[in-house]
This record gives structure tokens, C-alpha cells and sequence, in this order.
């Protein structure tokens, strides 16, 4: 059982737009931030994130909660296991009273592993000679962890030594089991350690001297390793993101190292796939530009063309950088030509222009139905952009085709959701009183006195859940993250309170007077009540009981 204390500091450390962010991409919305539900499908983003409320609600599908909550309901996970889940993202030690839970014996495993494979690498001449030959020094072997598996053989003797069990060590997918039994994974390999966001230690990748036809292999798929939503060297390479507002994302391992050995410490990589939309949170995090540096060679201009689509209609800033003479960025660092890879870094080819020239050229453009097709391709790539960025291209766009840019005026423009608010001043006045309610509850019992919650009209569900004192109801996050509706002063409250209800028998008196249901004698007695005795009584500042007003 996981110790409460442990699980309160846990809360108190993460933020909830970091986890959360991990999930799914957040876009800043005044003092929150926004996102399409996660929870049911939505092309107008509906969920809110506050940072300062340390919540999140869907205005759309109603769920809700805190960072615990929504790695439950997105993981399907039992609290336990999302409070553990948690703990392993961000770094955080818990305590048991009982037995540790599988993600800490899980981390205790890998760390053991890492600790182990360093060791080894060190007595590993061949590995060594391999590293050496590739220009990675010292000092970068140390700084990323690098290490080296022996044979499968070793590998078992090591887990049985210390004491480490085969179940916890095929959970953290350092062995597997085939058909002859459990093996270990990466033998005769140069490992690199895999860490989260956070630097928690996830999970390794395997680069073979033994002419294995596969040269890297990663960790398989854990409780604790997703690589679809890892980047190498995150971890090591974030701050300087955050400060340069850039990020490189490279195509392998020594890629990154060389890249941070030559000073170019915002580089990371993926694990072995494309960049992906499950990358994209991670990617916003601190705002950068986005520079792909990918080989030049057939597969590094298809899989730069395929992420600079994605980056561009998701509006990443950046652009894409491919290495000459089929060399990558380790080739260019070894051979101590910085200087020329900055120089690529600053001239990147922006990510649309590399789409459009890339697509293009797939075509023959002097032949008219080719041309045609090209410009259909790219004039639908265009139609995902803001509508800015796609006024802002369409000129290069038609210089590249060779047409006319008025032609990607004609036909239907793509239709753009925008949330907008269908809040009165008035809505905005009743929902302010309330959150401020919510602020100050022990003002309820006064506003009792004066209110009838009916008064509230559609917002009567509001108040009945702000006076029931259950933070967690759907209504009161909603309340809690609506920005039009500020906490007032206890003056400005009691203010609002004579405004609210001058309003609402104002109006109650117009209706009675159209009701055709009232007669005409119970008309005249409420309306010299209304004109005659309340609104003047609320006009002075005083107090208007409405159990004696008998008209809700």
C-alpha cells in the first residue's frame, strides 16, 4: 500500500499540464490551456486544462478531475497503479507500508541493468573501438550512460546473482521469453539508455558489433516504455530547448551524442519511428522551432516530408535541414565540422516550403495532368493551414507549379471550427457571483438569506452544486475554469448581490404583468410590491428576505 503522505507529495510535485501534456497536445488559452477531449471525439476543443486550479474539465463530455484522475480514466488503471505511473514519469520516490508495487521493482531492475552495462563497457574493446571510431569521446560515454550487454549467458548469471527475479526482469524487458525459454534481450550490443521526460530511466536501445541484419533494437513495449511518445535525450537536452526556444530532432543515437559533443545540445531523436502525432505534446512544451536534421538519402527525404506535413498543420515553427553526400550529423561532428553544421541549421528550409518543393517534385510538371494532380496534393496540403499561412504560401505554391495563384482562390475553402463564447454580460455577472461563493463559502448562509435558487435560472444547477460544497461536480470545475468569471471582493459581492436581484424583479415584474394566467388584482398587488417596496429597499443597500416576498 502506497503511504498517503507519499501520494500527497507526489501531487504536490507534478503538474497537471505537464502530465497531461504528455497525453495529448495543450494549446494556451488565456490563464489555461485547451485541447480536443481525449475521451470522446471533438473537432472544437472543449477541454480545459488549469494550471493554477491543478484540474482539468471537458465542457463537452463532463469528465474531470486531477492529474491522479486522468491517468486512470486515459490508462485504465486502478489509483495505485496511476499514482505509481506518475511516480516513475516524473522522478518521484514513494513510500509503502507494504509491498513496493511493479513500477518501482520495475525501476529498481533497469537501474540495476544500467549500473551493469556500464561496467561492462569498459572491459568491451571492440564496443570501445566502435564508440571511438564514430568520434564519441569520453566524457560523452559518460554523460549519456553508455554501456554494453555480453552474451545472453552472462546476462542470466548477472540477474540470479543479484537476486533479481525473471518476472520483474521480463516486466522491465531486459530478457523474454521464446520458445526454448526466457533469453536476454540486446546481447553483444552497445546500449543507450532511454529516460522520461522527467529522467526516470525507462528503458535502453541496442546497437549491435556483431553484424546482427538488425542493428537497433529497443526496449519492447512496458508498463514503464512507450517509445512513441519518447524522444532520446530529452531529458539531458530540455533546458537548453526552453532557453534557445529550438529543439533538433535527429535520426539516431550518436546523431544526438555527436550533436551534444559539438555543442548543439538541443538535439534529440526518435526511437526508431517516424515522428508522430503522439510526439506532438512533448514537442510543445517551451514553444520551439522545430529542425528536422535528417539524412539526405531516399529515406530521410520521405520521412522528412511526412513529419514536416504533420508539424506544419499542427503550426510548429520551424524548418528541415538534410545532410549533403549522404552523411548524417555524427559524420560531419567526427570529421570537426561544426561550423558547417550550423551554418545548415540556421539556412533550414522552412517546413511548408520543403512540403511544397518535395511534393511538387514527385511530379512532371510539363506534363498538364500531372501538373493538375500536383496541384491538387498540394493545394489540399495548404487547406489544412491557418488561413494565414495558407494566403501567406499560395505564392510560392503557384511559383513552384508554375499557375496561377488565384487558381487556389476557386472552389470551397476549408471551413474552420472556432469556439465562441454565447455568454451575456448578465451570464458572466451571475457565474462571477457564484465562483466567488465557491471562494468565500462562508458567505453562503448570508446570500441564503437573499437568494431563492430558482432565481438562478439555468444557472439554478450551478448554484445548488456551489452550496453543496462538492468541489469535485462537474459543475463547479466548469465554474472553476471559466476565465470571464472573476472572484470579487466581499464589496463588490454584496454589490453584485443588489444588481442581481434589482435585475431579477425587474424582469419577474415585466412577466407577471404579460402572464395572463395572473389576474388583474394579483397583478396590481405584486407590482406595487416589486416597485414600491423591494427595489426601493435594495436600491438603499438593505437586505430582502425572499421567503417574505412570496413571488419566486
Amino acid at each position: 500500500m502506497i503511504d498517503t503522505a507519499s501520494i500527497e507529495m507526489l501531487k504536490n510535485t507534478i503538474d497537471i499540464v505537464d502530465v497531461i501534456g504528455n497525453y495529448i497536445e495543450l494549446k494556451k488559452a488565456g490563464a489555461n490551456y485547451k485541447a480536443c477531449c481525449p475521451f470522446h471525439g471533438e473537432n472544437t476543443p472543449s477541454f480545459v486544462v488549469s494550471p493554477n486550479k491543478q484540474i482539468y474539465h471537458c465542457f463537452g463530455c463532463g469528465v474531470g478531475g486531477d492529474s491522479i484522475k486522468f491517468v486512470m480514466e486515459l490508462e485504465k488503471l486502478s489509483y495505485p497503479e496511476a499514482v505509481e505511473k506518475l511516480a516513475t514519469m516524473f522522478n518521484v520516490s514513494l513510500i509503502y507500508s507494504e509491498v513496493k508495487g511493479d513500477y518501482s521493482e520495475a525501476k529498481r531492475v533497469l537501474e540495476a541493468m544500467q549500473t551493469w552495462y556500464v561496467k561492462n563497457l569498459s572491459h568491451a574493446n571492440n564496443a570501445l573501438s566502435y564508440l571511438h571510431n564514430r568520434g564519441i569521446n569520453q566524457n560523452s560515454i559518460e554523460t549519456f550512460g553508455i554501456g554494453f550487454v555480453p552474451s545472453g549467458s552472462e546476462v542470466m548469471n548477472f540477474l540470479h546473482s543479484t537476486f533479481i527475479p525473471l518476472g520483474a526482469a521480463e516486466e522491465a524487458g531486459v530478457i523474454a521469453t521464446g520458445e526454448d525459454g526466457r533469453y536476454a534481450r540486446l546481447v553483444e550490443r552497445i546500449t543507450f539508455p532511454i529516460y522520461s521526460t522527467s529522467g526516470g530511466l525507462v528503458g535502453f536501445g541496442g546497437r549491435t558489433i556483431s553484424n546482427h541484419p538488425a542493428k537497433y533494437i529497443n526496449s519492447p513495449q512496458t508498463k514503464l516504455f512507450n517509445k512513441s511518445r519518447l524522444l532520446y535525450g530529452y531529458h539531458q537536452a530540455k533546458e537548453h530547448i526552453y532557453e534557445s526556444r529550438k529543439i533538433i530532432i535527429c535520426e539516431g543515437y550518436l546523431d544526438v551524442i555527436m550533436l551534444h559533443q559539438g555543442g548543439f545540445k538541443e538535439a534529440v531523436a526518435t526511437l526508431g519511428t517516424a515522428l508522430t502525432n503522439e510526439h506532438l505534446p512533448l514537442l510543445r512544451k517551451g514553444e520551439p522551432k522545430v529542425i528536422l536534421a535528417y539524412d539526405g538519402d531516399k529515406a530521410g527525404i520521405a520521412a522528412a516530408l511526412k513529419a514536416a506535413q504533420m508539424l506544419s498543420i499542427a503550426g510548429f515553427d520551424g524548418g528541415v535541414v538534410l545532410f549533403p553526400n549522404g552523411q548524417d550529423p555524427a559524420d560531419l561532428i567526427a570529421k570537426n565540422e561544426s561550423g558547417l553544421v550550423a551554418k545548415l541549421f540556421r539556412e533550414y528550409k522552412p517546413h511548408i516550403e520543403f512540403v511544397i518543393e518535395k511534393l511538387s517534385s514527385g511530379y512532371d510538371l510539363s506534363n498538364p495532368k500531372e501538373k493538375e494532380s500536383a496541384f491538387g496534393v498540394i493545394r489540399s496540403f495548404l487547406g489544412g493551414l491557418s488561413d494565414v499561412l495558407q494566403e501567406s504560401y499560395i505564392p510560392f505554391a503557384a511559383s513552384t507549379l508554375g499557375v496561377s495563384a488565384a487558381l487556389f482562390g476557386k472552389g470551397k475553402k476549408v471551413q474552420r471550427l472556432q469556439t465562441v463564447s454565447s455568454q451575456t454580460k448578465y451570464d458572466i455577472e451571475q457565474l462571477s457571483l457564484l465562483k466567488t461563493l465557491l471562494e468565500y463559502p462562508r458567505l453562503i448562509n448570508d446570500v441564503l438569506d437573499m437568494i431563492h435558487p430558482k432565481m438562478f435560472g439555468i444557472y439554478e444547477e450551478y448554484f445548488h452544486a456551489v452550496i453543496s460544497g462538492d468541489n469535485e461536480h462537474q459543475l463547479v470545475r466548469q465554474l472553476l475554469l471559466n476565465e470571464n468569471a472573476k472572484v470579487m471582493s466581499e464589496t463588490d459581492l454584496q454589490k453584485a448581490l443588489r444588481n442581481f436581484l434589482i435585475k431579477y424583479y425587474k424582469d419577474k415584474r415585466k412577466s407577471i404583468m404579460m402572464d395572463n394566467t395572473v389576474s388583474m388584482g394579483r397583478k396590481i398587488l405584486l407590482n406595487n410590491k416589486i416597485c414600491k417596496e423591494i427595489i426601493p429597499k435594495l436600491e438603499r443597500g438593505e437586505i430582502v428576505e425572499y421567503e417574505s416576498i412570496g413571488i419566486i
